[in-house]
């Protein structure tokens, strides 16, 4: 029974305080308007925006900003969207804007951009530091056949032979010797049929050659000119063919040097000869000690590996 008195007395106490305050409410309704159009008039007067802009002036924005980097307000806010996934929103919503496609089409299409582009793809600075990429690229490709050639020789010997050598030997093994030579065949070929192409074209300006067997001799005859001078040639001048310079072996002959024009026109012949009976002649290689091939025989060369002291 008390407790229905006491609210009965409680609900009375605010109806007459919400009649006490009902006067008050009546009059800011009364004044709101008035008070915003008053609070309007003060903040466009002259003299508040003269005072604002020398504010402005003054150190006031300098002391703000020093003001944020020192309480980190910026970080916090950053850490605040980022905590409840409203920045990712933000930026993904952002970047599937039709006007940031739009925008990015334009500043790419843009002259500046291309002249920016074109400025940086013709600077010597870039060309040269893809020139440095691809040519470590290349140096670790070629130095990796090269190591595994050099494993390779030392295993088909091993196996032949049943026997581990100590330490790394100085002539050049069956494996990197056939590296080099396939690669040497590569560029002959293509020698040979730059060759043919151009000769091809000069004989179709004067109505091609007859018969067909002239057609094959000429062909056959050019092989044997563009294959031999090629060998011979750096055989001769260089002591090491570009096949043979990749690998890094090097041909040398009974005093150490690189063999004369004579010396390599035998070890050619001999190269014929090792390469007919499906490159038997190249055998001996793996059961001599200085592994050498029937071409070193008959020209009384060796082949050293061009990284190791002999």
């Amino acid at each position: 029974m008390a407790s229905k008195d006491d609210e009965h007395r409680s609900g009375l106490a605010d109806a007459a305080g919400r009649a006490a305050l009902f006067p008050a409410r009546a009059a800011a309704q009364a004044w709101r308007g008035r008070l915003e159009e008053a609070a309007d008039e003060v903040l466009s007067a002259p003299e508040i925006a003269r005072l604002v802009d020398r504010a402005l002036a003054g150190p006031l924005p300098e002391e703000f900003a020093r003001s944020l980097v020192r309480h980190r307000v910026l970080e916090r806010i950053v850490a605040e969207f980022a905590a409840s996934g409203e920045l990712e929103r933000l930026v993904t919503a952002g970047l599937a804007s039709p006007q940031t496609l739009q925008l990015t089409d334009s500043v790419l299409a843009s002259d500046e951009t291309q002249r920016a582009l074109r400025h940086i793809a013709s600077s010597p600075e870039l060309r040269d530091a893809i020139a440095r990429q691809t040519s470590g690229l290349a140096d670790e490709v070629v130095g990796g056949a090269r190591a595994s050639a050099a494993r390779l020789d030392d295993r088909a010997e091993q196996l032949v032979r049943r026997r581990v050598r100590a330490e790394r030997p100085i002539y050049g093994g069956i494996a990197t010797r056939a590296l080099a030579l396939a690669t040497d065949a590569a560029l002959t070929t293509v020698l040979f049929m730059s060759a043919t192409g151009l000769a091809a074209l000069v004989a179709s300006l004067v109505g091609g050659l007859r018969p067909a067997w002239l057609v094959g001799v000429l062909l056959a005859c050019g092989w044997v000119l563009v294959a031999g001078t090629y060998f011979v040639l750096f055989w001769s001048s260089a002591g090491q063919t570009p096949g043979m310079r990749l690998l890094r072996l090097r041909v040398r002959g009974p005093g150490g040097d690189a063999p004369s024009i004579g010396r390599s026109l035998v070890r050619l012949i001999g190269l014929v000869l090792a390469i007919v009976p499906l490159f038997a002649g190249f055998l001996p290689v793996l059961f001599t000690e200085r592994r050498r091939g029937l071409p070193d025989f008959l020209a009384g060369t060796v082949v050293v590996y061009d990284d190791v002291p002999s």
